[in-house]
């Protein structure tokens, strides 16, 4: 039952997903960032002080570079979703599994530590994954939104970059919040530069209303992704994210008037189809892996699956 918190959290970033394609008419990718990682610091901040968690580390550096890759992630995402119908946007940042078990995978290949068989079902994933690309963006990219899929795609990248730097630090024993608070500030920092550079827009009501929003779905939708995979089913909880792309789905073609033809939804399927199987093949090394030893590695929700990490 706790896994169900990822749909809530789903949803969440669904509905940040709208907050941003709109506040993308009023504001910069940059602004975007910065204002909805300042409203994630003052929210973490608050969170590590009532949990007496400091937010001193001796990890600094892991940390910056982790927060780097992570805050690539974001702006290339948020960037895609202004350039992009929403689902197709989130549906390519949501090959971010796919990314990470080849990262991985590479790894272990060189290490000598992974299977023929492994390699296949990744191969196959992979394949997988990328008929569903075709099928995606060709329906539903024209020739001048390209460049947005190309985007869409190399966010999922630097998101499966930075869960293995987060994985580290794990394995490391820094507190998530920690984690989460530096990655937003190292945010408002990247995204406050980009204002000094490209310059500040001006508020309204409504435009200070998204942001505000933005930031605080963002941190909603942390949160409930960590309760999920922390006291649910992991495989479970890691399926369940998808309900993220059905949700964009709906809220574009409600709020925009999105039109997904039937390839459309098989590039989509496809998709999904691939994650959920490099899920479980992960799944299935992880358990193999921990039965000679006792030392497992440790996760971090937040870089799971998605560019809020």
């Amino acid at each position: 039952m706790q896994s169900l918190w990822m749909l809530f959290a789903a949803f969440a970033f669904s509905l940040m997903g709208v907050g941003v394609k709109l506040a993308s008419e009023l504001y910069t990718t940059g602004e975007i960032v910065f204002y909805r990682s300042a409203v994630s610091v003052v929210i973490m901040w608050v969170v590590l002080a009532g949990s007496g968690v400091s937010v001193r580390t001796p990890h600094m550096v892991m940390h910056i570079k982790r927060s780097l890759f992570g805050v690539t992630a974001l702006l290339l995402w948020f960037t895609s979703i202004t350039l992009l119908p929403l689902a197709t946007a989130m549906t390519l940042n949501y090959m971010s599994p796919v990314w990470i078990a080849l990262i991985l995978g590479a790894g272990a290949a060189l290490a000598g530590t992974r299977g023929a068989g492994a390699d296949r079902k990744l191969i196959g994933a992979i394949l997988m994954s990328f008929a569903g690309v075709l099928c995606l963006l060709q329906p539903s990219v024209g020739k001048d939104q390209l460049t947005g899929g190309l985007i869409g795609l190399i966010s999922g990248i630097f998101t499966a970059l930075a869960y293995v730097e987060v994985r580290q630090l794990g394995q490391l024993g820094e507190p998530e919040g920690r984690i989460v608070f530096y990655f937003s500030a190292v945010g408002m920092v990247v995204g406050l530069c980009w204002m000094l550079i490209g310059g500040v827009r001006p508020h309204s009501w409504h435009g200070a209303a998204l942001l505000l929003g933005i930031g605080i779905l963002a941190t909603l939708g942390q949160t409930a992704m960590t309760r999920a995979y922390k006291r649910g089913n992991t495989l479970l909880t890691a399926n369940l994210q998808y309900a993220g792309i059905v949700f964009s789905s709906l809220w574009g073609m409600l709020v925009w008037s999105d039109k997904l033809n039937w390839l459309s939804w098989l590039g989509m399927a496809l998709i999904i189809a691939s994650g959920i199987a490099t899920t479980l093949t992960r799944a299935r090394e992880d358990t193999a892996g921990r039965q000679p030893t006792s030392a497992t590695p440790l996760r971090s929700p937040e870089a799971e699956v998605h560019p809020e990490v």
